[in-house]
Order: C-alpha cells, then sequence, then structure tokens
C-alpha cells in the first residue's frame, strides 16, 4: 500500500501561516478556532541565548490511526489506495453526542470541532487536488518552501527518516507518516 505523508522543514518555515490561511481559504472553513493547519511557535532558552522555531501540524494520516478505531460509527476511514484518512460527516455522531473519542485519541490533536455540537473535520491532504496532479494547498501556498506531500517512501529519499522534533513526539506504535528537517537551536 502507498502512504502519503507530510515534510516539514523547520529551518525555512518563518511562521507565516500561510499554509494555514490556504488551507482554510480552500476548505472554506468559517474564521475561528478550527484550523486543519496548524502553526504553533517554540520557544527556548534564556536571555540572551533565546531561539524560536515553528512547527507546522496537521493530520498525519498515520499508519494505524487511533481515531478510527475509537469512532462509534466508523465515519473515519483510510484508503487502501493513497493512506489518506478521511471523515464521512454523514456518518459522524458530532462532538457533543459521543464526546469527540476521536480527538481524546489522537495525540496529535488532528480531529477539529468548529462548535459543541459540530460534527468531527480534519485535514483530508487535498484528496481532491491530489486526484487532479495538483499539490496540496498548504504545500502550493508556502512561500518558504517548507512542506511537501509524497509517498512517505519518496520523503524518505529526498529528506531522510527524521521524524523527531521540538513540540512533537512520535509514535511508533500509530507511526504519524511525517518527515522532519529540524533546526537546530
Amino acid at each position: 500500500m502507498k502512504q502519503l505523508g507530510f515534510y516539514f522543514d523547520q529551518t525555512q518555515c518563518t511562521g507565516c501561516h500561510t499554509c494555514s490561511v490556504a488551507c482554510k481559504d480552500w476548505h472554506d472553513i468559517k474564521a475561528g478556532s478550527e484550523n486543519w493547519m496548524r502553526i504553533t511557535a517554540n520557544e527556548k532558552g534564556k536571555f540572551p541565548n533565546i531561539s524560536l522555531t515553528y512547527l507546522a501540524v496537521a493530520c498525519n494520516h498515520c499508519a494505524d490511526p487511533p481515531c478510527i478505531k475509537v469512532c462509534p460509527t466508523q465515519a473515519i476511514i483510510k484508503r487502501d489506495s493513497d493512506g489518506i484518512v478521511l471523515v464521512d460527516q454523514k456518518k459522524c455522531l458530532g462532538k457533543r453526542v459521543c464526546g469527540a473519542k476521536c480527538l481524546k485519541a489522537c495525540p496529535y490533536d488532528a480531529p477539529q470541532f468548529s462548535s459543541e455540537d459540530a460534527k468531527m473535520s480534519k485535514c483530508d491532504l487535498c484528496y481532491d487536488r491530489l486526484e487532479q496532479g495538483q499539490q496540496t494547498i498548504c504545500v502550493e501556498a508556502c512561500p518558504m518552501y517548507a512542506l511537501d506531500v509524497d509517498t512517505i517512501d519518496e520523503l524518505h529519499k529526498k529528506y531522510g527518516t527524521n521524524a523527531d522534533i521540538h513540540g512533537f513526539r512520535y509514535n511508533v506504535k500509530i507511526k504519524p507518516s511525517v518527515v522532519y528537517k529540524t533546526r537546530i537551536t
């Protein structure tokens, strides 16, 4: 099975949030707390030796996604063709009814809810764009070329296998599909 994944180059990211804004715009996500692509700032050190790095986090389309196992209605699936994890909102009971079991199971906070009774949504790896031969909107929008999406095998060939970065904990059991280039601080 082919498994798609994300590459993030922390040495290039300036924390501009262009990827996040482009994602919200492309997917018509209303202004508010729902963000399929999140940018976190990580501060380290003590004055005068301080550093600031950024981390882009979306759904990691894990090899063994825990969200699928806890969904009471099988609203979350993993496509065999490319490993993309998708949500069928027609089957989702909504945050209030099921208690957001998917969010509680995900160590990366990928499931998103726009309100208390909303149905779950999350990064779908722009599968509609990929099927048209286009790149994901976050990769296309990044002015610093800090993101890439490809098969995890190709990402490993191009960028190596590092999955360790400040602010992220790789889980060997669920195997998030990510590769990182870490800025040394």
